[in-house]
């Protein structure tokens, strides 16, 4: 038996024709992806400044301890520079190199200070703070030291110090402290006050010693209440201040006779002194009549030594010896 030849394949009327250029297609989605992405890690690069003008700060620290490459450089709270890379220096001491942005270089001066702070809680910060905007610009390369303000290591050195705080307290809360010696000591001062003498038993320290210092005092107001009646006398009799009182008038009345006594004393000294002034100028007339005599004398004398020198009265006083 013979068997029609095989005939061609006719495509099911259900099964939809293939698209055309489906590889032009694909290639086309292929582009564009890959133009988002790089569109996107372009948009990234540059919202992250790397098409941005910088200048390098490097930060010199003893420990970079939480510190990350991209982490912020941070002004006021607002990000002004990010790390880039963290060196080791010959010094044994990390470099931390940060790349700041030269439109934000302008919040950095020369007198800026660089902290490194980390708490218990949260990651570590780097923050620059600038109190004198005025000062000058701080130049590329700069190099700073960073000041570290670590919380975790301050807790050692908080828990000795309340270590220490407890066993002072302890020291002075105890029965034989100084501080319960005190109170115990204002305590007793306080008893003495509210004693019957009051203040005056708690300055003396009890109230015998108050007792006899009072007993002390009325005795001498009674000796002073019996000088006062021997100074002053009692009423209707003369005291020791009157009789003295009347003394010191007999004793104005002589000396007024003393000042008139000495009135009259003036009186004659000052005659004598007349007399004396007198006499002196007579003693002056003397001495120039006894000047005038004494000229006299010598004047006669020298007529007397002149006709001795002269013949027939002339003597020999020459001895001639045999």
């Amino acid at each position: 038996m013979a068997t029609a030849p095989d005939s061609p394949l006719v495509p099911s009327p259900s099964a939809p024709p293939p698209p055309a250029h489906v590889e032009f297609k694909a290639l086309l989605l292929l582009i564009l992806m890959a133009a988002l992405i790089c569109s996107f890690v372009l948009y990234v690069m540059y919202a992250r400044g790397v098409f941005e003008s910088t200048q390098r700060l490097v930060l010199i620290s003893d420990d970079s301890e939480g510190v990350l490459v991209g982490m912020d450089l941070t002004f006021s709270g607002f990000p002004i520079g990010r790390v880039q890379r963290i060196d080791l220096g010959p010094d044994g001491k990390a470099r931390i190199l940060i790349d700041v942005p030269r439109k934000d270089a302008n919040w950095l001066r020369t007198t800026s200070v660089f902290t490194l702070e980390r708490g218990l809680v949260g990651d570590t910060r780097i923050r620059a703070f600038s109190g004198v905007l005025d000062d000058p610009l701080l130049p590329p390369d700069s190099e700073r030291t960073v000041l570290r303000g670590d919380t975790a290591a301050e807790i050692p050195r908080l828990v000795a110090t309340a270590r220490e705080l407890l066993v002072n307290l302890e020291t002075i809360t105890a029965a034989d402290s100084s501080l319960n010696t005190s109170l115990a000591n204002m305590q007793t001062v306080t008893r003495r006050l509210t004693g019957q003498y009051g203040v005056l038993g708690g300055a003396l320290g009890s109230d015998e010693n108050a007792k006899k210092i009072i007993a002390t005092l009325d005795r001498v107001n009674a000796l002073l209440a019996k000088a006062d009646q021997r100074v002053f006398g009692q009423p209707g009799q003369r005291g020791v201040m009157d009789d003295a009182q009347a003394a010191i008038v007999q004793l104005n009345g002589v000396l007024s006779d003393a000042r008139n006594s000495l009135k009259k004393v003036d009186a004659v000294l000052a005659e004598a002194q007349a007399v004396g002034s007198n006499a002196r100028i007579a003693s002056n007339d003397l001495g120039v009549l006894r000047a005038e005599v004494d000229a006299s004398l010598r004047k006669v004398t020298q007529l007397v030594d002149e006709i001795n020198r002269k013949w027939p009265f002339a003597r020999n006083t020459d001895l001639k010896l045999p």
